[in-house]
């Protein structure tokens, strides 16, 4: 399975009152992560938008297992679960390393995004090319 890998330090301004990173900036790091990802994979999106497509996020899920704080060392690890007809899956594990200490997974989650026409914001089968990136051999 191929794997990208995106490290995030995390601002002042992504911590809430209770010292800890705040939920919603996990979906923009997975977001980014995502980017990322197809990028590495051989699949940008300024590639896909020329070719008329695009794609949307339909569903996130989020599971926080530990902190996140402040200056913490992270890395966010993007990969492909699931390759449907119309959508895909990216799974993301968000992993954290405060000043001497173990990494370890903090939040785990994934997207699944469906492709659409850039034309009329339909959902449309996925491109070949990227499926193919998708499903390719692992080679990480």
């Amino acid at each position: 399975m191929r794997t990208f890998s995106l490290p995030v330090v995390p601002r002042y301004a992504e911590i809430d009152q209770q010292g800890v990173v705040f939920n919603g900036h996990y979906l923009t790091w997975f977001d980014e992560a995502c980017t990322g990802y197809l990028d590495h994979i051989g699949v940008t999106y300024p590639q896909l938008m020329s070719a008329g497509y695009d794609f949307q996020v339909v569903h996130s899920e989020i599971d926080f297992v530990a902190s996140v704080r402040w200056r913490d060392e992270v890395r966010v690890t993007a990969r492909c679960t699931r390759v449907g007809t119309t959508s895909f899956t990216i799974g993301f594990d968000v992993s954290s390393a405060s000043a001497g200490s173990e990494e370890r997974v903090a939040v785990r989650g994934h997207n699944v995004y469906v492709v659409v026409s850039t034309e009329d914001w339909t959902k449309r089968p996925l491109p070949a090319h990227l499926r193919a990136a998708l499903t390719g051999p692992a080679g990480d």
